[in-house]
């Protein structure tokens, strides 16, 4: 058999498995997953693929008779148990169809629990697809090798989302040319806790209408991600990548 990190590895959803997990328990593959371990894989019955989730960890786990559009597997042996992870909420400014689905590929893949897609005066489009972009994050889980899948809300508008802020939980936000505003920026990613927040603007940034909204509000942590001009994709990136380690952290 294969070492286990080198076999197949599919997100199995929580009402695939009922009753507790344990070996011999049974999974019912979805359409899809059957389709490409049958046809794309060409996996046949008895050959060993890798299943997670967040409530029964990660799975060694035996297939079943594959069919066209249906399969099954049978847990054998668990791989790892599962793990509570950070809570890191990215909330973030629409773009277009690509960049979007890189902010979705990229902050799964740098620890989201959550995603909190966010309509601005430069937001590029107002719709998603809900579908899709489950999809993309189901499929870089799979790849990254966490155990849940973030969740993702519906676009909602800048002032609903400032408005429904918890609060005692800080958002962290990303602003260009902040001393033309006079901001002074006296915190860090590095300081970012449990239930703390992530907000990246649209390309452009945030209007000076927006900019003022937002240094009003007492739960806005303005930041800096550093001297360039960065665009809204790669400073999601940027942004994540230091307070997830910020995270992690405080965690240990």
């Amino acid at each position: 058999m294969s070492s286990p990190e080198h076999l197949p590895r599919l997100f199995i959803p929580l009402d695939a498995t009922p009753g507790p997990a344990e070996a011999g328990t049974s999974c019912t593959l979805s359409p899809a997953q059957a389709r490409y371990l049958g046809t794309v894989m060409r996996k046949k019955a008895g050959d060993p693929v890798r299943v997670f989730n967040a409530s029964i960890g990660e799975w060694l786990a035996s297939l079943g008779e594959i069919r066209k559009d249906r399969g099954s597997l049978t847990l054998t042996q668990q791989l790892r148990a599962p793990s509570v992870q950070p809570d890191l909420v990215l909330a973030f400014a629409l773009l277009k169809r690509d960049a979007t689905d890189m902010v979705l590929r990229m902050g799964t893949e740098l620890g989201v629990t959550h995603f909190l897609p966010v309509i601005t005066e430069r937001t590029n489009t107002h719709r998603t697809n809900p579908e899709r972009l489950e999809a993309i994050a189901t499929e870089a889980a799979e790849q990254c090798e966490r155990l849940d899948i973030p969740t993702i809300a519906e676009p909602c508008p800048l002032a609903s989302l400032l408005g429904a802020w918890p609060e005692g939980a800080r958002l962290f936000t990303a602003m260009e040319r902040t001393e033309d505003r006079g901001v002074t920026l006296n915190v860090s990613l590095q300081q970012a806790r449990a239930g703390d927040g992530l907000l990246i603007g649209p390309e452009g940034g945030f209007s000076d209408t927006e900019c003022r909204a937002l240094l009003a509000r007492p739960a806005i942590a303005p930041i800096s991600l550093g001297p360039l001009v960065l665009r809204a994709d790669t400073a999601v990136a940027a942004g994540l990548a230091l307070m997830g380690q910020s995270l992690r952290s405080a965690q240990d």
